[in-house]
């Protein structure tokens, strides 16, 4: 039988988890919450973070990490941005030369400003780091524990772990496409939950169509200016985890991201919309950091801008609409990606 471990039994994790085992895999899935792992193996259900499902009983649940590293070579992360470097540093010393380490999370870690697989390898030995690899794309894991057909991309710099990241998530509900363009990837599965926040404001101040598609259209341009400014290849961005993901974050209210942004356009208070659930809203913290890494690199991100003032100054969501309408004119091609870029 195939093994495989999954570090984290939020809703992504135990949906992975159940696609493992549909596909032949022993699935060790470790939880940080004594009571979830209690549930799934007695219930076989999580109704914390991924409620109405039945847990494949492949999935074999334990709050024992080095027990996860010890049995699998193949790891699987979907773990929150900001709790990345904490749990693989906490998973190091049972990690050996042979171990893969496919991570799943979508954000930038704050402070830092570095991607989570720059992250991750800051906590490893250099010879694990061509082991490294990220999935990302629109994927909910509400449909794919449901086995709604879904299409991701998985991304290494060293082919190995993404070719194994696609060979054991393909299946008939599963399209798994491989790409050396970590960066581009990692931006664009980080930075659309930006956007979605933006999208969801838009919607709970009861804009419509219109608005949403021309925030997700200018989104997408600002979050393949950062990407292209920091080495990504900008056709990623045309892609499963740029384009692919924006439109489904924007669009589903499966989104947490966009349910809290309609909940803050709707006037509530950050605090109170984050408060109110056990789920990470990851746009919040990235666009924190998204503005710092833009403002870094000397990028012009100004829906992100306007969204950070909404979050983190008080600045009201009716006006930062307005400043983003009346901003100087200019022209579209020049203003998406910058004139010197070249495809």
């Amino acid at each position: 039988m195939k093994h495989a471990g999954v570090i984290g039994a939020g809703g992504w994790g135990t949906a992975l988890s159940m696609l493992l085992a549909r596909n032949g895999y022993r699935v060790d899935l470790w939880a940080r919450e004594e009571e979830v792992a209690r549930e799934i193996s007695t219930s076989r259900t999580n109704a914390t973070f991924l409620p109405g499902v039945t847990i494949h009983e492949g999935v074999l649940p334990t709050t024992d990490l080095g027990e996860v590293v010890n049995r699998n070579v193949l790891l699987f992360m979907p773990v929150p941005s900001q709790h990345m470097r904490g749990v693989v540093r906490a998973a190091r010393p049972y990690l050996a030369r042979e171990h893969v380490i496919i991570h799943a999370g979508k954000g930038i870690e704050e402070g830092s400003l570095l991607r989570l697989s720059q992250a991750i390898m800051e906590e490893l030995p250099p010879e694990l780091h061509d082991n490294v690899g990220v999935i990302s794309g629109p994927s909910h894991a509400e449909e794919v524990a449901r086995e709604v057909p879904t299409a991701i991309v998985a991304a290494s710099v060293d082919e190995r772990p993404a070719k194994l990241a696609q060979e054991a998530l393909m299946c008939p509900t599963m399209r798994v496409y491989t790409s050396h363009d970590v960066i581009g990837v990692e931006l664009g599965g980080a930075l659309k939950n930006v956007i979605a926040l933006a999208t969801g404001i838009a919607d709970g101040l009861g804009f419509g169509d219109n608005t949403r598609a021309a925030l997700m259209t200018r989104g997408l341009a600002e979050m393949a200016r950062l990407g292209i400014a920091l080495g990504a290849n900008p056709l990623t961005f045309a892609g499963l985890s740029g384009m692919g993901d924006l439109v489904v974050t924007c669009m589903s209210m499966h989104s947490r991201n966009r349910r809290a942004g309609i909940e803050i356009g709707r006037g509530r208070k950050v605090e109170e919309v984050l408060g109110s659930t056990r789920m990470v809203v990851e746009g919040v913290p990235t666009t924190r950091a998204a503005v710092a890494l833009a403002r870094r690199a000397g990028v012009d991100m100004p829906v992100a801008s306007k969204l950070h003032d909404v979050l983190f100054s008080g600045l009201d969501p009716m006006q930062a609409v307005t400043d983003l309408m009346t901003r100087d004119p200019q022209a579209e091609t020049a203003s998406m990606f910058g004139t010197n870029m070249r495809i």
